[in-house]
């Protein structure tokens, strides 16, 4: 295994060719790197830079709103509203034992449903409407916009992989029929750049299918490459990271690799980032994908996606906790 001194830059321009050729070779590059390391940045992705440089506008228009107003919008229990600082400690990392919590505040958006569609009738977890702040008029348009043309996106990226695979364009579909979505609006304050034990976000994997990174200029991202060294992601103008989570790399019997990242912002200044999770359906069951390493059990069991998320979120949020009282307040 060669050592990854840095992040690789790919081309995904091929995603939105006619030819499904041209897009299964985008799709092979991508399953090479990720082989390796399960990070990279795209450029040629599509996505208009106006509408990502929107997206931190608002962000940055929502973080500065006083504290009473993000309160008034705090997470609920269908997981959507505002996480306030230090309010997320990642228990359930596999790569390091984290006991302080994030150095972050956020508001968390997902996949945004009507209050009488069936599942939020009936109760289901992570199903209902977001909340969305009084103040800012243009925010819910803007923010349902940009979900929806990384939704686009994340969709081509999943087609891709299943070419990767040999496996048919559509193989992953009927497994995120109604996917599970999150936009995450992070804000860093610095943090002290003596305390090596406090970090933006601990060093942790991500425990979906795959994540959409937006960061602005600050930098502060760092990946863990195949050696154990910390590799730095720096922001690169017109570029998302998009890395291999937890359910992807179970779903591929570990051929593409989860790989644990971490953010210091040792900037002096904030920072905002606007990571997009794109997961399956609640109720998809995710088990090897068929053809690989077939002369061995998986490296994991079944599992039922809902389940196994609900596991998560119940120990890394504070507002989760059984017996907690903290509704992420500051």
């Amino acid at each position: 295994m060669t050592k990854i001194a840095a992040v690789p830059v790919v081309d995904v321009s091929g995603l939105a060719s006619p030819d499904v050729a041209v897009r299964k070779r985008t799709g092979k590059e991508i399953r090479r790197i990720y082989e390796d390391l399960g990070f990279l940045y795209i450029a040629g992705h599509g996505v208009p830079q106006a509408m990502i440089d929107g997206a931190f506008a608002a962000s940055r228009r929502f973080h500065a709103l006083p504290i009473e107003s993000k309160m008034a919008l705090k997470i609920n229990a269908a997981h959507r509203g505002y996480m306030g600082m230090a309010t997320s400690t990642i228990v359930t990392s596999s790569v390091a034992k984290v006991t302080r919590p994030n150095l972050s505040e956020s508001l968390m958006l997902l996949h945004d449903l009507p209050p009488d569609d069936p599942d939020v009738l009936a109760g289901k977890p992570l199903q209902g409407p977001n909340q969305w702040p009084a103040e800012l008029p243009e925010f819910r348009g803007e923010m349902l916009a940009y979900m929806a043309e990384l939704r686009a996106l994340a969709e081509r990226f999943t087609g891709a992989i299943a070419l990767a695979f040999d496996q048919p364009e559509d193989w992953f579909a009927p497994h995120f029929r109604k996917p599970t979505t999150w936009l995450r609006l992070l804000h860093y304050p610095p943090q002290p750049p003596d305390d090596d034990a406090q970090f933006g976000s601990a060093p942790h994997t991500d425990y979906g299918f795959l994540t959409f990174l937006a960061q602005d200029s600050t930098g502060g991202l760092e990946v863990r490459g195949n050696d154990n060294s910390w590799i730095p992601a720096p922001p690169i103008p017109g570029t998302f990271v998009v890395n291999v989570a937890d359910i992807l790399m179970r779903w591929t019997d570990g051929v593409l690799r989860s790989t644990p990242h971490r953010v210091r912002n040792l900037s002096g200044k904030d920072r905002y980032s606007l990571p997009y999770f794109y997961d399956p359906s609640m109720d998809s069951v995710v088990e090897r994908m068929p053809g690989l390493n077939a002369d061995k059990a998986p490296n994991w069991p079944a599992v039922h996606f809902g389940e196994y998320v609900m596991e998560r979120l119940d120990k890394n949020y504070a507002y989760r906790i059984k017996g907690n009282t903290d509704n992420g307040t500051p």
